[in-house]
């Protein structure tokens, strides 16, 4: 049994990277709160939960009040995100602001647009031409001005696309998996020969953790990579996928953004704009981030065995439901 010590550690967000931050918080014997705008079932012992739209400035200090750390997980569907997210994380903000605690934020690749796809650095150059990642660089900016200014204490974990336990709605997600176990065609996008990204969401929990957790302040006010493989093309991940399930995988490829599978037509209207990433190479390094915190990315292979074997388990599941 964990034991929690220490001061409170705040997971705002119940989706994915939520609940896998408040994982690695538990297994690291943390005191944990658990803060999102829906209730929160089968919460881990232990974990303190929050029913709470943070979304206001008054709302997010409330729900924060005593964090030593606050790990910004929010995410809201595309077609809100724009209107939505810098309202949020402007909020947020003020909560760490006023707390004191350290705020730490998951981010996307998308303020970099398509410059230097073949090694996105933390130096690479901010060239989003999307709607969703100027915003995106806009409120990152935000984020670290008042961090220089003394405003707040914050630090960005940016991450790839998602793939792991629990990760549904992904390229790499509900649009995959349960096709390659079920022998149905699995939807890849755009060129799958191209190098692409992809951070398996443990690891990317547990360097959230750490930037967290650190003592070293020299590592807060900046974006780190979270550790991310290097980039394979999404042709050789399904070569690798065949290889641990021994069958043969059909892939069903889009070469432009239509709805399909999991993807619903007002979801592909809005990822259009991002549909980029997987006409260009796409490699993201993270190695400052392994160097810094000696920590590693779980290598591809174990990443897919874990990830096969929870989706197994979640559509074996699906189905006891269906037939009770």
């Amino acid at each position: 049994m964990t034991t929690t010590t220490g001061e409170t550690h705040v997971v705002l967000g119940a989706g994915p990277a939520g609940k896998t931050i408040v994982d690695e918080l538990l297994a690291r014997g943390l005191r944990v709160r658990h803060v999102s705008r829906s209730p929160l079932e089968e919460a881990p012992a232990g974990v303190e939960t929050v029913r709470a739209d943070i979304s206001s400035a008054d709302r997010a200090v409330s729900a924060t009040a005593g964090a030593a750390a606050i790990y910004h997980a929010v995410n809201v569907p595309y077609h809100l995100q724009v209107e939505q997210l810098p309202e949020i994380g402007r909020a947020v903000l003020a909560a760490a602001g006023r707390s004191g605690a350290r705020l730490v934020v998951l981010d996307t690749l998308y303020p970099y647009g398509e410059a230097d796809g073949t090694a996105i650095t933390e130096h690479t150059p901010w060239a989003a031409t999307s709607r969703k990642g100027r915003m995106r660089a806009a409120l990152d900016q935000s984020y670290l001005d008042a961090h220089h200014a003394g405003h707040a204490n914050v630090v960005l974990g940016r991450a790839a696309d998602f793939y792991g336990p629990r990760v549904l709605n992904s390229t790499l997600g509900g649009a995959f998996f349960p096709a390659v176990l079920t022998g149905e065609p699995a939807l890849g996008l755009g060129d799958i020969t191209l190098p692409h990204s992809y951070s398996y969401l443990p690891d990317v929990a547990r360097g959230l953790v750490d930037l967290g957790t650190t003592t070293d302040e020299a590592a807060t006010g900046r974006v780190w990579h979270l550790p991310t493989v290097p980039a394979v093309s999404t042709e050789h991940l399904h070569d690798l996928v065949e290889r641990i399930t021994g069958s043969e995988i059909t892939a069903r490829v889009l070469d432009r953004p239509t709805a399909a599978g999991p993807f619903d037509e007002r979801f592909m209207n809005e990822y259009a704009e991002l549909f980029y990433q997987h006409l260009v190479p796409q490699n993201m390094v993270s190695a400052p981030f392994e160097r810094h915190f000696d920590r590693r990315p779980t290598p591809l292979v174990d990443g897919l065995r874990a990830t096969l074997d929870w989706y197994r388990d979640f559509l074996a599941a699906q189905s006891a439901a269906e037939s009770a």
